[in-house]
């Protein structure tokens, strides 16, 4: 690898602000502030929107779409097509 292209990678705290949760990891991020970890060192911290911990995927609320019956519903208002 070339020398001085590549971004530094470090440990950086990653905090999710909706679910009030951080978590350390390495990255090449870096925020402009700064927290102290539950080691006492001091890491760069980012704040994200949504992480694993929040996101409706990990957290099982996620909504299932009823296809079935959005086409049943469409089929008894508009009818159903004839066949050739």
């Amino acid at each position: 690898m070339r020398k001085g292209i590549h971004p530094s990678y470090g440990p950086v705290v990653f905090r999710d602000r909706a679910a009030d949760h951080a978590f350390l990891t390495r990255s090449t991020m870096s925020g402009g502030k700064t927290i102290e970890w539950e080691d006492g060192n001091t890491y760069p911290v980012v704040d994200v929107e949504i992480s694993y911990v929040s996101h409706p995927f990990y957290t099982g609320t996620a909504r299932v779409l009823d296809t079935a019956g959005r086409v049943e519903r469409f089929e008894r208002r508009f009818g159903k097509r004839g066949g050739a």
